[in-house]
């Protein structure tokens, strides 16, 4: 009896000893977040809280490293040549697929392993409180009736919110001009200054001018009425065309990163998404938790990325 204490006593020092090895191990282990933006950007601010969120929780050192440049292909390009190890992800937003889309850098989605859609937030088309149009019917008419006579902006080229603006012109024929800018701060002050007459924004740009009622939103090419905007229609609502699109904030792998540790990591993320601290933060930033992971975030990738190939050839998009 005595011989079977020392046994078992034996057998629970030793399994203690294993967790607590695990334990170290895990936090002792370093995960770089390549984000191909400046910091301070969204993606940015996305990867330090989620980092900052899984070290909470007790898991591994999280590390961002901003590698802007080249329209976000410089940072793509560095991740895609990482080793598959599970310590490097890249985060990517729509710039990720629209470059692929218009053959922008040397790498595809076969370079990438896709881990987690971590957040998306919607895509308001934007005018000034006091502008004759209460629509975006209204709006497309006006621009019908006066050919070259309305501004729309957006941050910068070969977007995700100029390629709304692209799929709007497309559908309705409209004759309207385009002006981009750097980002899309630069494009609201443009519009409060009277230089634009229409911004498509992103919403954590624009969410404090719409609750303050200095300017109106339009439509968002949401795939449903989201509660924070519930007076603005969704593009499918107006009759124009059923354009879905949000910007998005995702976290991918290089290719042949182990399955176990692509597991490990949605597991890992979608811990650190569901609590109560994250989503406050979340909140605070205009975004909303998505969660897609896996496979189904890699049949995401493939579909905008059709999507965007479709649209930017139609419009004449061309890499900057």
């Amino acid at each position: 009896m005595l011989k079977c204490r020392i046994l078992a006593t034996a057998f629970a020092a030793t399994v203690l000893a294993l967790g607590s090895t695990a334990a170290v191990a895990q936090s002792s282990r370093t995960i770089k977040i390549i984000v191909p933006y400046t910091p301070g950007s969204g993606p940015d601010i996305t990867s330090r809280l989620m980092g900052e969120q899984i070290q909470k929780a007790g898991g591994p050192t999280v590390v961002v490293e901003n590698r802007p440049g080249g329209g976000m292909t410089i940072g793509t390009e560095a991740a895609a040549r990482a080793e598959p190890d599970g310590n490097t992800l890249l985060l990517v937003a729509n710039a990720f697929v629209v470059n692929m889309a218009t053959k922008r850098g040397s790498f595809t989605l076969a370079n990438f392993e896709p881990v987690c859609n971590i957040a998306s937030t919607p895509m308001p088309l934007v005018v000034q409180a006091n502008a004759p149009w209460k629509t975006v019917q209204e709006l497309v008419a006006d621009a019908k009736a006066n050919p070259g006579k309305i501004t729309f902006a957006s941050g910068g080229p070969a977007t995700s919110l100029h390629i709304a603006i692209e799929v709007l012109r497309l559908a309705t024929k409209i004759d309207v001009n385009y002006v981009p800018y750097g980002g899309s701060g630069p494009a609201v002050t443009a519009l409060m200054g009277g230089h634009v007459q229409a911004v498509w924004a992103d919403y954590p740009t624009v969410v404090s001018q719409i609750k303050s009622g200095t300017l109106r939103a339009l439509v968002t090419t949401s795939p449903k009425r989201l509660a924070v905007l519930p007076g603005v229609p969704i593009m499918e609502e107006t009759g124009i065309t059923k354009y879905v699109a949000e910007i998005f904030y995702g976290l991918v792998a290089p290719a042949k990163t182990p399955p176990d540790m692509i597991q490990s990591l949605s597991t890992m993320l979608i811990g650190a998404m569901n609590t109560p601290e994250m989503k406050a933060k979340f909140d605070q930033q205009g975004l909303f938790p998505d969660g897609t992971c896996g496979a189904k975030f890699g049949t995401f990738l493939k579909a905008i990325t059709a999507d965007y190939e479709k649209i930017t050839t139609e419009a004449g998009i061309k890499p900057n």
